[in-house]
């Protein structure tokens, strides 16, 4: 995996076709790893099937979830196919309650 943030509470990684984040998301490391995320994004080539992984997120993050959100609105912007979200149990909830599985290709929680 090649990585892309490694701040003191979260870690960005890609593996070629997704993004994968660890640890604990908060508003200190948002705009960050945001940023560092639509990086990415824009480094792809049009028509790309990507996925976004936030299993590794332990705690519930409504900021996972909006920079999730800034994500999938770079991706679809760029002419990106995203494929598959893996949520992490806590996430996966937060994002049931919010609707969330509706508008995202969410694959459930990651145990």
């Amino acid at each position: 995996m090649t990585p892309l943030l490694a701040h003191a509470s979260v870690t960005l990684r890609s593996d070629g076709s997704a993004l994968h984040v660890q640890g604990q998301v908060g508003f200190e490391a948002a705009a960050a790893l945001a940023e560092a995320g639509r990086a990415w994004l824009a480094r792809q080539p049009a028509g790309s099937r990507i996925s976004f992984d936030f299993s590794g997120v332990a705690d519930v993050s409504s900021v996972a979830l909006s920079v999730l959100l800034e994500w999938a609105r770079a991706a679809s912007g760029a002419g990106l196919e995203l494929v598959a979200v893996r949520l992490s149990p806590p996430l996966w909830r937060l994002a049931d309650l919010a609707g969330l599985e509706r508008l995202l290709p969410v694959q459930g929680a990651v145990a």
